[in-house]
């Protein structure tokens, strides 16, 4: 494990099981540890893949843009396993 994502969602349509996702993605290991990569984006649940962007970032990652591909690989009523593949250009 490098890191953990820690933020909240909230449910933005009355017709279909969509998010408001504000996620963070903190890294404790390794060569990022200290720094987030920051989401915010509409994220349609039930699709197979959804592509969110990433707004910004902190410590290495400061002005941070790109984007996150979330795939669901399991789901239950209490939880689901999300696997996310980040692609982000940076300022060093």
């Amino acid at each position: 494990m490098v890191g953990k994502a820690q933020g909240m969602y909230a449910y933005s349509s009355h017709t279909e099981i969509s998010l408001l996702m504000v996620l963070n993605f903190a890294f404790t290991e390794g060569k990022y540890n200290g720094s987030t990569l920051s989401v915010l984006a509409r994220n349609e649940a039930f699709s197979t893949m959804r592509e969110m962007p990433i707004v910004g970032g902190t410590g290495v990652f400061r002005f941070a843009r790109g984007y996150a591909q979330a795939r669901t690989r399991s789901m239950s009523q209490v939880e689901a396993i999300v696997e996310y593949n980040v692609f982000v250009f940076h300022y060093r």
